[in-house]
């Protein structure tokens, strides 16, 4: 369907790129068709370089075509039908849920397509300023240090989890106005969770505030899916959560930012990635309402989800494998070679199973995993051919005796 409304942009029979004059009159005459020939050449030779280094190491990402709604089963396209899912963060199911998609459905009836607007055009700075310090987390999700690059704080990195380490950061910011620890509640790569009570421990005792990206713990970790601050009970303890709609909440897009009244004023006023961009479409507001709807009502989706992620686990604990973090339906089978990452994520696709080989940038060399990501709406059937076929692989390839 999306190549018929992209046909339907480029009109019956458009070439896949504009041609020159095309580009020269929307660009506005006299505007540079290319850069000269010399420099061009130069720079194609350095990218080509480059992608075969990428290709060299066994660490280039292929991107497949999913043919399908986002489910525990789908279809990609070239391949056959009956792949089982394991690489989304659709941890709920909820992507795919009934009640989710007729929401979406009203929204869109009701509002239409779009805002075709940002929310106001206003503002430069947002909370932090050079008087003040962050104190991140050396595995932190690559947008939370992107965001901290791009704030105009001091900058404190300290050691994964290593509350010595960020204990001696703290009394180094000692010196700045306001301290900021910021940290993933759940990290995405590794499946563990962030060892908030002591966080916060120390940021009483230094005087800083704590921050968390709560992407991959909203709607399911806790007791009631509020994420890791209910689950290690310092809900009262962490000043700032950062979280998505896209990943267990629907799985759509946008995101959201909770903390004292005052600062999420602040924020509306002054943050720019706020401020520059488009307001939320209809169809994605009405996706998140439901599903916290859903949520709110009751927590059995959320006990599916992590019986099925204790019995992957388990599974494949007995069969051999070492499996990083704990308790979460993250769950990264860790292999230590890139290429051998790569071949056993492929061969897994050959029988069926839908997972993701990560290596270095994406995580540190040396420590290349294939991740697999357990849903609520997965089976206990899906789970059980998932442990077969890695076993099968696994000894295939020299990662199992």
């Amino acid at each position: 369907m999306w190549r018929a409304a992209v046909r339907v942009l480029r009109g019956a029979g458009a070439p896949r790129a504009a041609s020159g004059a095309a580009v020269g009159a929307l660009r506005g005459a006299g505007a540079p068709r290319a850069a000269s020939g010399a420099a061009a050449a130069q720079l194609r030779q350095r990218l080509e370089s480059e992608l075969e280094e990428i290709r060299s190491a066994g660490t280039w990402k292929s991107e497949r075509v999913i043919a399908s709604r986002q489910g525990p089963h789908l279809r990609l396209t070239g391949g056959g039908p009956g792949i089982i899912n394991f690489c989304a963060n659709n941890y709920l199911g909820l992507s795919s849920h009934p009640e989710v998609i007729r929401a979406a459905v009203e929204a869109l009836e009701k509002f239409g397509a779009g805002l075709s607007s940002v929310r106001f055009i206003c503002g430069t700075q947002a909370l932090l300023t050079p008087e003040d310090a962050v104190l991140s987390d050396e595995l932190n999700h690559a947008s939370i240090i992107d965001g901290i690059r791009l704030c105009k704080a001091n900058k404190y990195r300290y050691k994964h989890m290593d509350m010595q380490d960020l204990e001696a950061k703290l009394k180094e910011a000692q010196k700045h106005r306001l301290r900021l620890v910021a940290t993933d509640g759940a990290f995405s790569m590794d499946g563990d969770i962030a060892p908030l009570r002591e966080i916060c421990q120390l940021a009483h005792k230094y005087d800083a505030l704590v921050f968390i990206d709560e992407c991959h713990a909203t709607g399911f970790l806790g007791p009631n899916g509020r994420g890791t601050d209910e689950l290690l009970g310092v809900m009262d303890k962490v000043t700032i959560i950062n979280s998505t709609l896209g990943k267990a909440l629907g799985g759509a897009a946008g995101g959201y930012t909770t903390g004292p009244k005052p600062l999420i004023d602040l924020l509306r006023q002054r943050s720019r990635p706020y401020l520059f961009s488009n307001s939320l479409p209809p169809a994605v507001v009405g996706c998140a309402s439901k599903a916290l709807d859903l949520l709110m009502e009751s927590n059995a989706i959320a006990q599916s989800m992590a019986a099925k992620t204790q019995r992957f686990r388990s599974k494949m604990t007995t069969a051999g494998f070492t499996i990083s973090g704990k308790d979460h339906p993250i769950c990264p089978v860790m292999l230590g070679d890139a290429r051998l990452a790569s071949v056993m994520a492929e061969d897994m696709l050959n029988r069926g199973i839908y997972v993701i080989g990560f290596s270095y940038p994406v995580v540190p060399k040396g420590k290349a995993r294939i991740r697999v990501q357990i849903s609520a709406v997965h089976s206990d059937e899906d789970i059980d051919r998932c442990v077969e076929a890695f076993t099968q692989v696994g000894r295939k390839h020299g990662a199992l005796p």
